[in-house]
C-alpha cells in the first residue's frame, strides 16, 4: 500500500513536472531574423523576415500573461523588435526602439525578451524598430480575455482572420532609405500595398497569389486587422458589406456598424464581418488616404477576396467596393471621430479629470541647411528634417534607458518644451521661410510618476502639412478631442469627449489640425513617442518621455544579455 502511494504521489509530480514545462515552452518563442528570398511584382529578391515569414509569425496570449521571444540576429543589419501597443508594466528594456530603450541587437547576436502584458485585449502586433526593416519584419498579436474571464464583450465570431496590411518595394527597402538619407530628399514611394503580403488581382504578376478568405453564409468574422504600411494611413473595405468595429489598439470599443474603416500605420482595429450576402465572391481592399496634395503617395489599390462557400454560380468578377477617395478628409476623419470607449461595468475607463502636466507640441516637416559638396534634394536644395516643438531630434550614441538608469550624463537633455518655442500661425498658407529651420538634439522630457498628463499635439503647414500618426511607447491614451486650424485653449476645451473617448495607443493629428490625448504617469521608465510614419521618424519628429519612480512602483532592473553598444 505504501509503495502504490509513493507511485500515486511520483506520477502526480511528474505529471505536474510535465505540465510546468509544457507550459514554459509554450511562453518561450524564438525569432530567428533572417533574409528568404521572396517574388512579388514579377520580380524576385531577398527580404528581411522573421523565420523565413514574410508577415511573420503570430503570437497567441492571454490578458495578463508573460511571454519571453529570443530574437536570434542571422540578418546583415543591426536590428531590435518592438512590442507595439504592449505597456510592458515597469520593464521598458524589452520595448525595442534603437538608441531609446536598448542598443541594436548586431549581426550574430541574439537577446531574450520579456514581453509583460497587462490590461490589453484585442489585437496589437509586433515589428522591428530600426531603419526601415519594419517593412517586412511584423507580425499580429492576438491578445484573448483570460482563461475563465468574462469573453467577449460581443458575440463570439465562427473564425478570426488577422488581416495585415503592408507595403511592397520592388528595390532593397535599406537602399531605399539609404538613398532618401543620402540625398536629404523624400523616400520613393512603395510600389505595391498588401494584405498578408500579397498585392492582389489588380497589380501584375500577382492574381495567382492572391489571399482568398472563405466564408459560410450566416456566420461572422472577426477580422483583426494591423496597418503594417511604412508610410501610408489606409481606407479598407468588403464590397457589399458592412464592418463593425468591437475593438481599437488593443481595447474595447462600442460598436460602430460603417461601410468602411480609416486606420493609420501603427494601429489596429477588430472588426466583424458578417457573411449576409448572396453567396459569391468579393473583394475587400485598401487604398491610400492622403490630405496633402503636395506629398507624394502610391496610388494604388491592394485586393484579397471574401469567398462564400457552397454551390453557386460565380460572377465573372469580384465586386469591388466603393473605398472613398483618396484625398477625402471628411471621411477619413468622419469615421476615426466616431470611434468610443467601450465604457461598461466590466471594461471600465479612467479619464483623468485634473491634469498636472500640460505639454503643446507643434509637429512639423522642416529643411535644414545642405552642407555638401552638391546640392541636396530637400525644397530650395536642403535636407528634409521633421520636428516636435522646433526640436529635430538626435539618436544618442549610447540607449536613454542605460543612461537613465546607470546616471551616465551628457547623452540627453531634459530641456524637451511643454509649449512651442516659437509661436505663428501654424497653418497658415504662407509661412517664413526662418521657420522652416529647426534646432536638432535629444532632448527629453520629465513626468512625475501619477501625474495626470494631457499633450496637445499642433500640426503645422511649415514646408508640408500632412497628417501624423503619433504612437505613444509603454502607454495608451484617451482621445479626449481633435479639430482643424489652430488649437484655441479657451474654446475647444469645452468640446472635450471625456464620457467614453477612444482609448488607443496611436492618434492621427489631421492635417493643419490639433488633437488632445490624455493619460495618467502610472508606468515608470523610458518611453518613446514619435511619428508613425518611418520618413517623420527618420527625419526626426520624436521624443522621449522619462516617467519617475513612484513609492510602490519602481523601475524594474535589467536583463543580464542587454544588446551591447
Amino acid at each position: 500500500m505504501l509503495f502504490c502511494k509513493k507511485t500515486l504521489v511520483f506520477k502526480i509530480l511528474w505529471v505536474l513536472l510535465f505540465a510546468s514545462v509544457h507550459c514554459l515552452a509554450a511562453t518561450h518563442y524564438h525569432f530567428k531574423v533572417m533574409e528568404a528570398p521572396y517574388t512579388r511584382l514579377c520580380s524576385k529578391k531577398k527580404i528581411l523576415t522573421v523565420n523565413g515569414q514574410f508577415p511573420g509569425p503570430a503570437l497567441h496570449v492571454h490578458h495578463g500573461d508573460t511571454i519571453y521571444v529570443t530574437v536570434h540576429n542571422k540578418g546583415r543589419y543591426n536590428i531590435t523588435i518592438h512590442w507595439h501597443g504592449v505597456k510592458l508594466t515597469r520593464y521598458p528594456w524589452s520595448d525595442g526602439p534603437e538608441y531609446i530603450t536598448q542598443c541594436p541587437i548586431q549581426p550574430g547576436g541574439k537577446f531574450k525578451q520579456k514581453v509583460i502584458f497587462s490590461s490589453e485585449e484585442g489585437t496589437l502586433w509586433w515589428h522591428a524598430h530600426s531603419d526601415w526593416s519594419r517593412a517586412t519584419v511584423h507580425g499580429p498579436i492576438i491578445v484573448y480575455p483570460k482563461i475563465n474571464g468574462t469573453g467577449y464583450p460581443f458575440p463570439k465570431p465562427h473564425v478570426e482572420v488577422p488581416i495585415i496590411l503592408g507595403e511592397w518595394w520592388k528595390r532593397d527597402v535599406m537602399d531605399v532609405l539609404q538613398e532618401a538619407v543620402i540625398t536629404g530628399g523624400d523616400p520613393a514611394d512603395s510600389d505595391a500595398f498588401t494584405i498578408n503580403g500579397q498585392p492582389g488581382d489588380l497589380y501584375p504578376c500577382s492574381k495567382s497569389e492572391t489571399i482568398k478568405i472563405n466564408v459560410d453564409q450566416g456566420n461572422s468574422y472577426l477580422l483583426r486587422l494591423v496597418n503594417a504600411a511604412v508610410n501610408t494611413i489606409l481606407f479598407f473595405s468588403v464590397a457589399k458589406h458592412n464592418l463593425t468595429v468591437v475593438g481599437i489598439d488593443g481595447s474595447y470599443a462600442k460598436p460602430l456598424t460603417s461601410g468602411y474603416i480609416t486606420i493609420a500605420t501603427g494601429q489596429t482595429i477588430d472588426a466583424l464581418l458578417h457573411a449576409n450576402q448572396d453567396p459569391n465572391h468579393y473583394y475587400m481592399a485598401a487604398r491610400a488616404f492622403t490630405s496633402s496634395p503636395s506629398v507624394p503617395f502610391g496610388n494604388t489599390t491592394t485586393t484579397a477576396i471574401v469567398q462564400y462557400n457552397g454551390n453557386y454560380t460565380l460572377s465573372s468578377s469580384p465586386s469591388l467596393p466603393q473605398l472613398p477617395y483618396y484625398d477625402d478628409t471628411n471621411a477619413a476623419y468622419s469615421f476615426l471621430s466616431s470611434l468610443r470607449s467601450l465604457a461598461d461595468e466590466d471594461h471600465p475607463i479612467r479619464v483623468p479629470l485634473n491634469i498636472t502636466t500640460r505639454v503643446v507640441s507643434t509637429l512639423s516637416v522642416n529643411a535644414l541647411p545642405c552642407h555638401r559638396n552638391r546640392s541636396c534634394e530637400g525644397p530650395n536644395g536642403t535636407i528634409l528634417a521633421a520636428s516636435m516643438n522646433n526640436i529635430t531630434f538626435v539618436n544618442p550614441s549610447i540607449d536613454i534607458l542605460e543612461a537613465y538608469y546607470k546616471h551616465i550624463h551628457g547623452v540627453y537633455g531634459a530641456d524637451f518644451p511643454s509649449f512651442p518655442p516659437l509661436v505663428f500661425n501654424f497653418t497658415a498658407e504662407y509661412l517664413p521661410l526662418i521657420l522652416e529651420v529647426s534646432k536638432t538634439g535629444t532632448e527629453v522630457k520629465i513626468l512625475p510618476f501619477n501625474s495626470s498628463v494631457e499633450i496637445i499635439f499642433q500640426g503645422t503647414n511649415v514646408v508640408a502639412g500632412i497628417d501624423h500618426p503619433m504612437h505613444l511607447h509603454g502607454y495608451s491614451f484617451y482621445i479626449v478631442g481633435w479639430g482643424y486650424g489652430n488649437f484655441d485653449k479657451d474654446k475647444d476645451p469645452q468640446n472635450y469627449n471625456l464620457i467614453d473617448p477612444p482609448f488607443r495607443n496611436t492618434v492621427t493629428v489631421p492635417r493643419n489640425g490639433w488633437t488632445t490625448i490624455r493619460f495618467e504617469a502610472t508606468n515608470p521608465g523610458v518611453w518613446f513617442m514619435h511619428c508613425h510614419f518611418d520618413r517623420h521618424l527618420v527625419w526626426g519628429m520624436e521624443t522621449v518621455f522619462i516617467v519617475q519612480d513612484g513609492t510602490e512602483a519602481r523601475l524594474l532592473p535589467p536583463p543580464p544579455d542587454m544588446p551591447p553598444c
